[in-house]
């Protein structure tokens, strides 16, 4: 049998337990943050001009490739594809409630 070991008092205990404590409380993780895009809701020069020179020369046109591409919010994008559709410098391939998707016009004849 092992020795018996000298059992405290309850004042001991008591100060025991009150020195003691948990240490640091836990800190709960933020979770994990996007970085907020600051896209542009009208156009400027600039902008304007920028889509003019490189959207219709992109082999694929949408509005995630336009918001990525110029910086600007999907509703103005949506209708800068229907102004250079209109315009000719563009051509829907498919046209869905989903998704639309649209190639550089060529000059080759529509069928």
């Amino acid at each position: 049998m092992p020795p018996k070991v000298q059992q405290k008092s309850k004042e001991q205990k008591m100060a025991a337990a009150m020195a003691g404590g948990k240490g640091k409380k836990k800190k709960w993780s933020k979770g994990k943050n996007r970085d907020k895009v600051d896209n542009k809701v009208l156009f400027n020069k600039e902008t304007y001009e920028k889509m003019y020179a490189e959207v219709p020369k992109m082999k694929l046109i949408t509005v995630a490739a336009m918001v990525e591409k110029l910086k600007i919010n999907a509703g103005l994008a949506r209708k800068a594809i229907l102004v250079l559709q209109e315009e000719g410098l563009i051509k829907p391939i498919v046209v869905s409630a989903e998704m639309k998707i649209y190639t550089r016009a060529t000059g080759e004849a529509e069928e």
